[in-house]
């Protein structure tokens, strides 16, 4: 009911990965709802159009690897609004790539921004959150249960995250704060459409999958369910809803019957790999020249 809803009207929320995508659209109904958003984030030029479109808002370069970075991003909220109410730690990357090719460098990357930078983040805004007996949100995947080949780096890094929040969620209730974990399906951000069109072998994993696994959905039909999570400081979140049956149904994504199309398909993911690999190099091949060029990423 409406009333035990948390109201947003006034409460400043950092949101890392804010530039594009699923970030920055949220921010936009956020802020629509009330809330002040702080958008953190690698990429600057983004960062500044996203912020002139909500006018003006707060904003900060952040490397989420960088723990004293998200220490800086939480003080510049605070020092501009006064209080944070409220993270979400969003920025995330993904690769593709057969776990005997990719670049070790460039698997551990993912780890660092995806897992450890979703903990810098939070750890830097905690203190701050609990003052205000906030909320924190942090945003996994349908890939922290369901593991495709070609995503392994992606797919731990995501479990480990959803890992992360059931246990602070356990810890941090008596102190007023409350925990959600979001679970997205393939949404149509910079992420997975430049995987579909600059990787050939993650464009044959996506083709090998079948409905509703398979399709894209547009960001604008997840926001809405974001931001009502923040007013509910709802728990999990799965986007779209079909994702909530996956998550029931979890010990069955492991099992031949759910795996054969992957495991049809896994020699031709390989090959183009390794051939997309051959002439562009592993590193393009599994991140794609932007994610290269951005390697702390914005987009989960």
């Amino acid at each position: 009911m409406r009333r035990n809803r948390w109201k947003l009207d006034g409460k400043v929320v950092l949101i890392t990965g804010g530039a594009r995508g699923i970030g920055a659209a949220t921010a936009v109904e956020l802020q629509r709802r009330g809330a002040i958003p702080v958008l953190a984030d690698v990429d600057d030029e983004a960062l500044a159009k996203t912020a002139a479109l909500l006018g003006g808002v707060t904003t900060a370069h952040l490397d989420v690897t960088d723990y004293k970075a998200c220490e800086g991003a939480v003080s510049t909220a605070i020092s501009a609004h006064g209080a944070l109410d409220a993270v979400w730690a969003n920025a995330g990357i993904g690769i593709g790539g057969p776990v005997e090719l990719v670049d070790p460098d460039i698997w551990t990357r993912v780890i660092d921004v995806n897992l450890t930078g979703a903990y810098n983040t939070i750890r830097a805004a905690l203190p701050a959150v609990i003052d205000a007996r906030g909320y924190v949100a942090i945003t996994a995947s349908l890939a922290s249960f369901a593991h495709p080949p070609m995503m392994s780096a992606y797919a731990a890094s995501k479990a480990g995250v959803e890992a992360f929040g059931n246990s602070l969620r356990t810890e941090v209730a008596h102190q007023g704060v409350r925990v959600g974990v979001l679970h997205p399906s393939w949404i149509s951000t910079d992420m997975v459409t430049d995987g579909d069109t600059g990787s050939a072998g993650f464009a044959r994993l996506r083709a090998s999958m079948r409905p509703p696994f398979a399709k894209t959905y547009p960001v604008h039909d997840i926001v809405g369910p974001i931001a009502d999570a923040f007013e509910k400081r709802q728990r999990k979140v799965f986007l779209p809803g079909f994702v909530r049956a996956a998550h029931v149904a979890r010990p069955l994504l492991q099992t031949w019957l759910v795996e054969r199309d992957q495991l049809k398909a896994a020699p031709e993911i390989r090959a183009a790999f390794v051939e997309q690999a051959q002439r562009e190099g592993t590193r393009d091949a599994a991140l794609g020249p932007r994610w290269s060029e951005h390697s702390s990423g914005h987009i989960s």
